[in-house]
């Protein structure tokens, strides 16, 4: 699988990048709480912004702060700044985001580290782009959610999953999405305070293609985090890097 592969997948405008409802309203929520909290002008950074539609929902919310989109599709670019938005086309991957260190408050990275070939070098970018003591906003789907733990019992592929860009094979849903990796609230919070972060706060979302006579189900399974569809982190760049002594690293 090679970026051009992934790239022309993603330039498709049949490819679906819009959001979650529910995601996007309560990471909306985590942001207006940071941004509350703070008390100035903050710099927000969506990476990732898709067709800019959450990406103009945390401007809304966020009056008076700068709020700028990013994306590496240049069909996402357009449709975004049809919205009014202020976008930038540009990628984690080398060479990197084009803005310069510790020059964002708040960056938001929603659907998008199940998608990257190399998801250490995606959030060393991302540290780099904060300030001490800005925060991470990370959602991702969630290889142990309750649904996916029913139909692996049942030797079905979980949902969220690819084996190919070309097809659906052994698994519920009709859309290719192009996901390289799958996380679970433990592996994806290991995965970032081994780059840097640390992990604040974590809560679940519900699935949006859920089939109606299971909303409900979803909806509960939302309140633990570990077997919610969607994972919400907040995580926060730290004022000085952990001294690896203390951390007990030699």
């Amino acid at each position: 699988m090679t970026m051009t592969t992934l790239r022309a997948l993603y330039e498709d405008p049949a490819t679906t990048i819009a959001s979650g409802r529910d995601r996007t309203v309560r990471q909306i929520s985590m942001l207006t709480e940071i941004v509350r909290a703070t008390g100035r002008p903050m710099r927000i950074l969506d990476v990732g912004c898709g067709d800019g539609a959450a990406t103009a929902q945390a401007a809304r919310a966020c009056p008076g702060h700068e709020v700028i989109g990013m994306d590496w599709s240049a069909e996402a670019v357009k449709r975004a700044r049809s919205l009014g938005l202020t976008v930038i086309q540009g990628s984690v991957d080398a060479p990197g985001l084009p803005l310069a260190d510790a020059s964002v408050d708040v960056v938001v990275f929603s659907e998008i580290i199940e998608h990257l070939i190399d998801t250490d070098a995606a959030l060393t970018e991302l540290l780099r782009v904060l300030r001490p003591g800005g925060t991470l906003l990370l959602s991702t789907p969630n290889l142990a959610a309750w649904f996916n733990r029913s139909l692996l019992l049942l030797g079905i592929q979980p949902l969220f999953s690819e084996v190919s860009l070309r097809a659906i094979h052994g698994r519920p849903g009709s859309e290719v999405v192009g996901h390289l990796h799958l996380f679970t609230r433990r592996a994806l919070t290991s995965l970032l305070t081994t780059n840097g972060f640390h992990v604040n706060r974590i809560d679940g979302a519900t699935y949006h293609d859920v089939p109606r006579g299971l909303k409900t189900l979803d909806r509960m399974f939302r309140r633990r985090a570990s077997t919610a569809a969607i994972l919400l982190i907040a995580a926060t760049k730290p004022h000085r890097p952990a001294d690896p002594l203390k951390s007990g690293h030699r």
